[in-house]
């Protein structure tokens, strides 16, 4: 049974740092493509960052520069450090798996930033 757990969401005050982690079980870490996306509310989900199962990254525009997605493929985990956060990145944030036709997302983690 395949399982992603996101972890490491709270309140964090605007300017502070946060890192997500989202561990993975019941798959083939290594051949994955992961990705960050989020969905704050009452907004449609959006990509944050995606890493792919050879390491090249990308990241939508409103997060480039201050958050950074990287993975262990010893722990079977994709980590996503946010730095200079905005009350704009308030969000749940969820992490997706994908190799080819298989997709698994996990239940999210919720992220507060006040101003």
């Amino acid at each position: 049974q395949v399982q992603l757990v996101e972890s490491g969401g709270g309140l964090v005050h605007a300017g502070g740092s946060l890192r997500l982690s989202c561990a993975a079980s019941g798959l083939t870490f290594r051949a994955y493509d992961m990705a960050w996306y989020r969905q704050a509310p009452g907004k449609q989900r959006e990509l944050v960052a995606v890493i792919s199962n050879i390491g090249i990254t990308n990241y939508a525009d409103s997060v480039k520069g201050r958050f950074t997605i990287s993975r262990d493929s010893g722990k079977n985990t994709v980590y996503l450090q946010m730095d200079s956060l905005k009350p704009e990145d308030t969000a749940v944030y969820y992490c997706k798996g994908n190799y080819f036709d298989n997709v698994y997302w996990g239940r999210g983690t919720q992220v507060t930033v006040s101003s």
